[in-house]
């Protein structure tokens, strides 16, 4: 069985329809999808439609951007309820910390002299919460760089002139308003935060500890030693053990189900709701 827990639509920052990613996990026969768009739990009734029409086993997600340490991580929500108040009012609220960042973003790109930056995220937003990504794509329609690393880095990164905070929620806060929605909460890609391994590991008792459930170890582009170490350390804080593309568009180096597999440390989170 081909699963992957981890996964964007249009409904946040990625490339392809709920109903073109169902389709598309389909083609790449993969059986079990989550959809965890950041922030947001839009794009899951139209997924659900389509994850029946093409013979997908979809898992309503949700990606939750966090503070920790003054560092922005993630936490993945597998298996949530849609309709639980507690998680829809922290979604929402995340929601207007977004709105809020963009425009304080928007503000400083003006003084550095590409005013409407704003009007032009949102425009490629559409209905869907603005993310540093549709800034970055803005930007680069502007020729501010050219590709979209190149924009974060010159541009919309800690210490450049669009970069603002953020006011995320706390680890905390998120892992409780997962696990009271009926979820389990997931860590994501714990190696994708340049940190050093300390400060991964530390990371990881932080999530631990918060009441964490389990954490990503089977991700795209990754080394087996990088692998086998996340599985052992999943072992080590008694972590259930995740997988996911973090896929937000087709490419060569990043695809639907491609390479998930687990060590034989980890134990699969799946086995808590499939």
């Amino acid at each position: 069985m081909r699963i992957d827990l981890h996964s964007h639509s249009t409904a946040s920052d990625g490339q392809l329809t709920p109903t073109e990613l169902m389709m598309r996990a389909a083609e790449k026969e993969v059986d079990v999808l989550a959809l965890t768009d950041h922030d947001t739990l839009g794009g899951l009734e139209e997924a659900a439609v389509a994850a029946k029409n093409h013979g997908v086993r979809l898992i309503n997600g949700v990606e939750i951007s966090c503070l920790w340490q003054a560092l922005e991580i993630h936490v993945v929500g597998l298996n949530i309820t849609l309709d639980h108040e507690g998680l829809n009012r922290l979604l929402a609220e995340q929601q207007s910390r977004r709105e809020s960042r963009a425009h304080l973003m928007a503000e400083r790109l003006e003084k550095a002299n590409f005013p409407g930056a704003y009007e032009g995220a949102r425009a490629l937003a559409g209905d869907a919460p603005i993310t540093r990504t549709h800034m970055a794509k803005w930007l680069l329609s502007q020729g501010a760089a050219d590709s979209i690393p190149k924009v974060f880095k010159k541009f919309i990164s800690r210490g450049n002139t669009g970069y603002a905070p953020p006011n995320w929620c706390s680890l905390k806060e998120a892992i409780a308003a997962i696990q009271q929605a009926g979820g389990v909460a997931v860590l994501a890609h714990p190696t994708r935060y340049d940190l050093s391994n300390k400060w991964v590991r530390k990371m990881i008792v932080a999530f631990a500890d918060a009441g964490g459930d389990a954490m990503e170890v089977s991700m795209g582009q990754q080394s087996p030693q990088e692998r086998a170490t996340l599985g052992e350390w999943s072992k080590e804080y008694n972590l259930a053990a995740s997988v996911g593309s973090d896929f937000h568009f087709p490419s060569p180096w990043r695809e639907l189900g491609r390479q998930l597999w687990l060590p034989k440390e980890g134990t699969p989170v799946w086995t808590r709701f499939i």
